[in-house]
């Protein structure tokens, strides 16, 4: 095996806690997902008080079947869907409350307001402690806090969202709008569907018939450029592709911790040792190199151009790093 090379061997554990955004709760720098609710109330029943439990609201699988003849109010994010959905998690998970309740993705139809308000009741109810947004676009999540702060509403803490060296959009809108507005991220997707695992090459993929996200992924070249790179670093310091990943994603401006969903206690064990070191500086820019995004998406790509007169001399403040540099932002002496 190479030569660990990386700056620190061993930089945090799983009892490293972190704040989830603007509160006090302490969360671990990895958020394992679940779908089993009545399995984990059954395994964290004696040790309630040690675990932060969170559950989401809003896409219903009944409610997601095309048969006329299901009740439409089984999903979405307004009131009723809201009060239910959430009882029916607490007599599953047979707890009296969550840590944390997502609403699962922002849907056109329900006024901000009213899950905001909702979701404000159930915290005041002590059925929920925290409230947090899962993929939603970047005006939704400054619109919702915005209507929380002015009535003093619970605001979102967190935001779950998909995140990875393949998909690096979160970097031009959503992650200035959590800096901006406090908010923890906690992303999803950071192994790309299995493919950044390195367990597939362009010839083994061949010969899979698949229609799914990963087959996606397969058929974009730059894709496997991105997946040559995190291979050569795994293999000089002596590293899994996997743990690469993880490692780059909990490096980057505003991660609070990366959401995991490992099959097998072997894949849990192996992404736990991605905490064990720190990718240097230079091997970082080599990831955000190999996945730049090819364009700049407007207004940043406009921005950008003018940035150089604007704000010349002057530093991008911290919290906005990550635009900055997927934007080119930043001091220039003239």
């Amino acid at each position: 095996m190479a030569q660990d090379t990386s700056s620190t061997k061993t930089t945090k554990a799983l009892d490293d806690y972190v704040l989830l955004g603007r509160s006090g709760l302490r969360v671990s720098p990895l958020c394992l997902g679940t779908v089993g609710e009545r399995f984990l109330g059954d395994y964290v029943s004696d040790k309630r008080s040690d675990v932060v439990i969170s559950t989401k609201y809003t896409c219903n699988t009944t409610a997601m079947q095309k048969d006329i003849r299901l009740n439409p109010n089984f999903g979405g994010n307004h009131r009723k869907s809201l009060v239910e959905n959430l009882d029916e998690s607490l007599k599953r998970l047979n707890m009296s409350y969550v840590d944390i309740l997502y609403v699962h993705a922002y849907e056109f139809r329900t006024p901000i307001e009213e899950f905001m308000r909702s979701l404000d009741d159930a915290v005041r109810s002590g059925k929920v402690l925290y409230v947090a947004a899962s993929n939603f676009p970047s005006w939704a999540l400054a619109r919702a806090n915005t209507f929380a702060e002015l009535r003093g509403w619970s605001s979102f803490i967190g935001l779950q969202t998909r995140y990875s060296l393949l998909d690096r959009s979160l970097e031009f809108d959503l992650q200035p709008a959590c800096a901006e507005l406090d908010v923890g991220i906690i992303p999803w997707g950071v192994i790309a569907e299995g493919f950044l695992t390195g367990k597939y090459t362009r010839e083994s993929v061949k010969s899979e018939s698949r229609d799914d996200t990963f087959a996606k992924h397969s058929k974009i070249e730059k894709n496997w450029e991105i997946l040559d790179e995190v291979i050569a670093i795994s293999k000089e310091i002596g590293r899994t592709p996997v743990q690469v990943v993880m490692n780059w994603a909990q490096q980057k401006p505003g991660i609070t911790s990366p959401l995991i969903g490992p099959k097998t206690v072997t894949q849990f064990e192996e992404v736990l040792k991605s905490l064990e070191f720190k990718l240097t500086p230079e091997q970082m820019k080599r990831l955000d190199e190999a996945s730049k995004p090819a364009e700049i998406p407007f207004p940043n790509s406009f921005i950008s151009n003018y940035d150089r007169f604007i704000g010349r001399n002057i530093e991008v403040p911290r919290k906005f790093e990550a635009i900055s540099t997927s934007c080119n932002f930043g001091r220039i002496n003239l």
